[in-house]
C-alpha cells in the first residue's frame, strides 16, 4: 500500500453493516465505503440469519472479493433483530469509533471524513451523524437536527446511520435486544446521552447519507406501533424526562403545532384554487379538534374562505339528506 493510500485509512473507525435477505443491496453499502475520501479500517457485516440463498451467495461474494481494498469480515448469527446485529459488530470491533450502517443504505464519499471531524473536535459528542438524501418511494432530503438529551426526549434527532463512540456504546449498555419492533436507535441514542454528562450528538448539515425508502420498511412499519413503543422509551428512560418534562412537553408542543400549521396552509391553498378538499380536511372543518388549536386554525380558514366554507357546508347537508333518503328507500 502506498503512502496516498495510507493517508486514506482511518486507523480508529470501522464500519458495522447489518444485513437481513438484502440481496445485492448490501453491495452497494459496502461500495460506498469503498468509495470513501477516509476509508475504514475494517468492514464487519453481521448477516442476521438471512433465510435468502440470492443474499447468502452475494455474502460469499463480497468475501471472496480480494479487489474490495478494505478487510471485509462477515460474521452470520440465527435471526435475533437488528439490536442485536449491531451489538455483535461493534463487539467484534476493535476501534474507539464506529460507524453503524444497515444494509440497505449507503453513505456518500466523505461521510466518514466529515462526521469524524465533528467527533474529534467535540469531546463531548457521543456521536454524530449527517442530513438523509431519501430515495426509493421518496425523493427529499432529511434533516435532522441532534442535540442534547432534551432534544432527543420528543423524538429522534439523528438517523440509524451514524458514528459512535465505542467507549459509550460499552458504557451505555448497547443497543436493547428486547425491541424488535422499531425505535431501538432512539432508544440506544437516549441510553448514550444519559451515560455522559452535558453529552450531546452533533449532525452535518449537508445530506451525506443515502436512505431507502419502501412501503414495507421497518422504519413505515413501525409507526403503527408508535405510541407503544413511546411509553415503552418513556418508562425506561423516566428520570430524564422528569428532569427535562418541560423541554419534552414544549418541543412535543412545538411539533404538533408545525404541523397544524402545515395542514392549515394546505387547505387554505386548495380553497383558493378552488380544488376540492379531502373528506379528512372537509371532517376537520365541519368538527375541529379542541383544545389543541384545532378550532382556532379552523376559524382562520373560515373567515378567510367563508364563502367557500359555506358551499361546502351547504353540500354536506345535502349530502347527509341524500344518504338519510337513500336509507329510508332500502327499508
Amino acid at each position: 500500500m502506498d503512502i496516498r493510500d495510507e493517508r486514506r485509512t482511518a486507523k480508529d473507525i470501522e464500519a458495522v453493516i447489518t444485513s437481513y435477505n438484502q440481496g445485492d443491496m448490501i453491495i452497494e453499502a459496502v461500495h460506498s465505503l469503498c468509495e470513501q475520501t477516509v476509508l475504514p479500517s475494517r468492514i464487519i457485516i453481521v448477516d442476521d440469519g438471512s433465510t435468502d440463498k440470492y443474499s447468502l451467495d452475494i455474502l460469499n461474494t463480497i468475501k471472496a472479493d480480494h479487489a474490495i481494498p478494505i478487510p471485509v469480515v462477515v460474521i452470520q448469527q440465527a435471526n435475533s433483530g437488528v439490536s442485536t446485529a449491531r451489538n455483535t459488530g461493534i463487539r467484534k470491533s476493535e476501534t474507539p469509533l464506529v460507524l453503524v450502517l444497515d444494509g440497505d443504505d449507503k453513505v456518500k464519499p466523505s461521510y466518514i471524513e466529515q462526521v469524524c471531524k465533528l467527533l474529534h473536535e467535540n469531546p463531548s459528542m457521543v456521536a454524530a451523524s449527517s442530513w438523509m438524501n431519501t430515495f426509493g418511494v421518496l425523493d427529499s432530503v432529511i434533516c435532522p437536527g441532534g442535540g442534547n438529551v432534551s432534544k432527543f426526549l420528543a423524538r429522534n434527532c439523528c438517523p440509524a446511520t451514524h458514528i459512535l463512540r465505542r467507549e459509550v456504546w460499552e458504557k451505555s449498555g448497547g443497543y436493547d435486544e428486547s425491541m424488535r419492533s422499531g425505535f431501538e436507535d432512539w432508544d440506544f441514542f437516549l441510553s448514550m446521552l444519559e451515560t455522559v454528562p452535558n453529552a450531546h450528538i452533533g449532525i452535518v448539515p449537508e445530506p451525506l447519507i443515502d436512505y431507502r425508502t419502501a412501503p414495507a420498511s421497518s422504519n413505515v412499519k413501525s409507526m403503527s406501533k408508535r405510541l407503544e413503543l413511546m411509553r415503552f422509551i418513556i418508562r425506561k428512560h423516566n428520570q430524564s424526562y422528569q428532569a427535562h418534562i418541560e423541554d419534552a412537553i414544549l418541543e412535543i408542543e412545538t411539533i404538533s403545532m408545525s404541523r397544524l400549521d402545515g395542514w392549515e396552509n394546505e387547505i387554505c391553498h386548495t380553497l383558493k384554487e378552488k380544488q376540492i378538499l379531502s373528506q379528512a380536511s372537509v371532517d376537520f372543518i365541519k368538527s375541529p379538534s379542541y383544545g389543541d388549536g384545532g378550532m382556532a386554525a379552523a376559524v382562520r380558514i373560515a373567515s378567510n374562505h367563508q364563502s367557500t366554507i359555506s358551499a361546502l357546508r351547504t353540500e354536506s347537508r345535502r349530502s347527509e339528506k341524500r344518504t338519510i333518503s337513500d336509507k329510508k328507500y332500502v327499508l
